[in-house]
């Protein structure tokens, strides 16, 4: 019988990230998939992209947990909505195991009602630190709940194992993100042009800024820096993607459609471009801007700069690619003048990404095959100041 294992999926980067995963579990036979969505996907502001994932996957459950609010009490409330649905769908569906990615409320709510459960629990990307967002502790909460563990660099396995995850239980397999960039057929410029309806300029950027979620009322002043820099720059475009369900982003996005509306011959804004579109975008901008995590993992890859504004990745590994700044005018400008400095420029095409080879979802399936789970529930907490075992 086939070992049902049960994705969950809440936002569109994530999705995007899933995606191979996704395909390697339905071509495999020893696996039934079992396909959550929730969050995001089922939100006419947000896309409805679980439009998208129908063209591709069977959905084995729809989960309805957004409310139109952006206050903690509605994320709050979301988070209580979710627990009810998860721990009613888990029981319908039956799954041998849940598979989850990264540190969004959602999947918060999916893993604790999966540990109620009895569930085991696979987690991917845990061991990062993002230092001024809730992710942060959502993250480590998660990682002290799953059973199996897949980070993305070596550093983020330490310190899941820092964490008292025992170490023959947590892998380092790299960023799905990599993968994506090595097996997706991007698209060339002008088919790029097309498929979003806007010319490309001399100079252009992608643009994506959310929340810092542990800061308050913060957002809309930051974005209005960012903007303000933005109208200074000369010969070029913007292609804006809007933030997530997170407290407060509702303002960001609103600020995005506004100045889409009075500079439409210089930016458009997009709930979402989707994983084609936007790495292929990533072809033919010289940055990527904001504080998104695409800028950090992916955008490297491309050898061009990002510019990594305010404090919602601290903590994240970085190469020199990315250019770190307050999110204030001054410092964003200085920031510019950076990206577009000579010497900048020249060092981009020596940058080399750390996240991995993007030999990622075979991995997890291998990993995930040869593992007994059949006593994986009950774990002793590893304390490295005790153990013989030298973390490497």
């Amino acid at each position: 019988m086939a070992v049902k294992i049960c994705v969950i999926t809440g936002s569109r980067a994530e999705y995007g990230l899933l995606y191979w995963l996704l395909k390697e579990i339905v071509a495999d036979d020893y696996f039934e998939l079992q396909l959550i969505v929730t969050g995001m996907h089922l939100s006419p502001e947000f896309g409805l992209t679980y439009k998208i994932i129908e063209e591709e996957f069977k959905i084995s459950k729809k989960i309805e947990i957004l409310l139109s609010s952006d206050t903690p009490v509605g994320i709050s409330k979301s988070m209580g909505l979710a627990n009810i649905a998860f721990a009613e769908s888990y029981d319908e569906l039956k799954p041998d195991m849940i598979v989850v990615l990264g540190d969004r409320y959602e999947i918060f709510s999916a893993v604790s009602m999966a540990m109620i459960a009895q569930i085991p629990i696979v987690h991917i990307a845990g061991g990062e630190t993002t230092e001024s967002a809730f992710d942060e502790s959502i993250r480590h909460s998660i990682t002290k709940m799953a059973h199996l563990h897949f980070t993305t660099t070596q550093e983020y396995r330490n310190r899941v194992i820092q964490l008292g995850e025992s170490p023959d239980k947590v892998f380092n397999v790299g960023s799905l993100g990599i993968e994506n960039i090595k097996r997706l057929k991007l698209l060339s410029r002008s088919d790029f042009e097309e498929s979003i309806n806007f010319k490309l300029n001399k100079k252009n950027l992608l643009v994506t800024y959310h929340p810092v979620t542990l800061e308050k009322d913060t957002a809309k002043g930051q974005f209005q820096a960012i903007l303000d820099v933005l109208d200074e720059l000369k010969d070029t475009n913007i292609i804006f993607t809007k933030s997530n369900s997170d407290t407060y982003g509702r303002v960001i996005n609103q600020m995005c459609e506004e100045y889409v509306k009075i500079n439409s011959s210089k930016s458009i804004c997009f709930e979402s471009l989707g994983q084609l579109r936007y790495l292929s975008a990533l072809q033919y901008v010289d940055a990527v801007v904001g504080n998104s995590s695409s800028g950090i993992a992916e955008a490297p890859s491309f050898g061009i700069g990002t510019i990594n504004i305010g404090d919602r990745q601290k903590g994240r590994i970085k190469v020199s690619s990315i250019i770190d700044c307050e999110p204030t005018q001054e410092s964003i400008r200085k920031a510019f003048q950076k990206l577009y400095s000579d010497e900048f420029q020249n060092n981009l095409s020596n940058i080399q990404n750390l996240y991995g080879d993007g030999i990622v979802s075979k991995k997890i399936l291998q990993t995930i095959k040869s593992t007994n789970f059949e006593n994986i529930l009950k774990k002793k907490f590893y304390d490295i100041g005790l153990a013989n075992e030298v973390i490497e």
